[in-house]
């Protein structure tokens, strides 16, 4: 790799981490904070004196912000505070929903451009069409301002039922068109997608745990049974987490009666267990779960409690060690603070929290580097474990705690060693940006295509990497992929089927050549 290259897993992990931090485990009580004891009145009337006497005037409330996030960076790594601009965002995701028009879109040269209209949203049912860009939402223009991301949103964003007046720029018959589009409640899928690999094998692709999460499961796992499968998937890779419920609600759909899913212990030592019950619909088929070195939290809780149960094989590398549970508390201006208020631990009672220096929330989330360097992504045998942490499944096999789910089946990354950063790229979305303008040149061309056909085109066409290496190099990135030609445009075809025929063919596609899928199916 060039220069800028080697720095990108850094890079990457480090984003990566960020959002494990801010997609851990949550619960959500309806708290108000108030000040009660001398430190705190103290901390108020520096406040005051700052705004009332200091010779310069201060936004008080970014010094506010500055004395929140420095407390509780000397507490641990996943107590944070949310400001107001980023806790709406963030609630919308978790809660599984949002008003507005339905598309996917990113800006392109200063201007929204529609990767896709959600199916059967309200973008798609005006007609709305991958490729068209946003010129005008009612009559703020939208193109050429550089419009800071809350500010469009709220362009788009509105109350259910409301309308929207857009103008459209139809790039492929160079005409412009005024759409009217009525908002509705748009799902924000945490299930990416419930699909069969073969007549008896399922696979479910879980994002994130949000409110919803357990309801699309649920679904997703009820229509693969009556297709008749016999085994199932359920990918956690790059799932940061989120609420520990949900993965509770989906273990208990795999485990028996009275089986130990999880328990917490709080400040005071008090421990709370949670049992599966007896209404789970898939007890007794096979279940693997995937996992890599970015699954955290509610995605650690549902790996933990299939392995030490013995209900299933875990699949991949060690998960990011994520043992904390947060509950969060709201401001009166809309901010929030998530706070560990627990550690949670596996049903065999060990903590996968990976150790931390409180205060050294940089080293603890640069944890990653130390993988790299250790060769654990492409070596089981050099995942550093403790022996003084040994614990026992139900059926006696030895597991240990301390950092992370360490998987039955080790899968290596599939790049060549040193070039690790070639796999984080593919998950950045830059591979959409990339299809994106390709498709943006002649979407003519594909329109008649079926899925089939269009992989029998991807197959011959072997420009599609050397095209890719000079779109980072344009934007500022000299990556060298001439070692990992294959993998890379495994990642370009199918984002090109998710573009051109949607999310269940994109997997359709990944997965054929997935080696985690065939460490499973060999």
């Amino acid at each position: 790799m060039k220069s800028k290259e080697k720095y990108l897993p850094i890079l990457l992990f480090s984003c990566i981490a960020f959002g494990i931090m801010i997609g851990g485990m949550l619960n959500f009580p309806n708290r108000k904070l108030s000040p009660k004891n001398a430190s705190q009145a103290k901390l108020n009337r520096l406040i005051n004196f700052i705004d009332n006497e200091y010779v310069d005037d201060v936004n008080s409330d970014s010094i506010v912000d500055l004395t929140v996030n420095s407390i509780l960076e000397k507490l641990d790594p996943h107590s944070i505070y949310i400001p107001p601009s980023i806790q709406s965002s963030e609630a919308e995701i978790m809660k599984g929903d949002f008003v507005g028009i339905g598309i996917n879109f990113y800006m392109h040269n200063d201007t929204v451009a529609v990767v896709s209209p959600l199916p059967n949203g309200p973008a798609e049912k005006a007609g709305i069409k991958a490729g068209d860009r946003i010129l005008y939402a009612d009559k703020t223009k939208l193109f050429g301002r550089n419009l800071p991301s809350d500010s469009l949103y709220n362009k788009l964003k509105g109350n259910e039922g409301s309308s929207v007046a857009l103008t459209i720029f139809r790039k492929n018959s160079n005409k412009k068109l005024k759409v009217n589009v009525i908002r509705e409640t748009v799902a924000i899928k945490s299930v990416d997608v419930a699909t069969t690999i073969n007549p008896t094998t399922g696979y479910i692709k879980i994002n994130r745990f949000a409110e919803t999460t357990y309801e699309e499961f649920y679904k997703g796992l009820s229509d693969l049974k009556k297709k008749g499968i016999t085994t199932l998937i359920i990918d956690l890779r790059n799932n940061g987490g989120g609420y520990l419920e949900r993965a509770v609600d989906i273990a208990d759909e795999l485990l028996k009666d009275d089986d130990l899913i999880v328990f917490t212990k709080n400040k005071k030592g008090n421990i709370d267990k949670t049992f599966a019950t007896e209404n789970g619909i898939f007890e007794t088929g096979k279940v693997y779960v995937l996992i890599d070195e970015n699954s955290a939290s509610a995605s650690e809780i549902l790996a933990g409690a299939i392995q030490d149960n013995d209900r299933g094989t875990i699949v991949g590398r060690r998960s990011f060690g994520k043992g904390l549970v947060q509950r969060e508390m709201d401001f009166d201006d809309g901010s929030a603070v998530r706070l560990t208020t627990a550690r949670y631990y596996t049903p065999s009672g060990r903590s996968i929290q990976k150790p931390y220096t409180k205060g050294e929330g940089e080293k603890y989330n640069h944890e990653f580097d130390t993988r790299f360097e250790s060769g654990e992504l492409y070596e089981k045998d050099k995942i550093k474990i403790a022996d003084s942490l040994k614990f026992k499944t139900k059926k006696g096999r030895i597991v240990y705690g301390g950092g992370g789910i360490v998987p039955d089946i080790f899968v290596p990354l599939e790049v060549k060693k040193g070039e690790e950063g070639v796999a984080y790229l593919m998950n950045t979305g830059v591979i959409g940006h990339f299809v994106f303008e390709q498709l943006d040149k002649d979407r003519k061309k594909y329109a008649n295509l079926s899925l089939d056909q269009y992989l029998k085109v991807a197959k011959d066409d072997t420009t599609l990497v050397s095209k890719f290496e000079k779109y980072m190099s344009d934007t500022g990135f000299d990556v060298d992929l001439s070692n990992n030609k294959e993998y890379v445009k495994k990642y370009i075809v199918a984002e090109f089927a998710r573009q051109l025929f949607g999310e269940t063919q994109y997997y359709q596609v990944f997965l054929k050549d997935d080696a985690m899928i065939k460490a499973i199916l060999k």
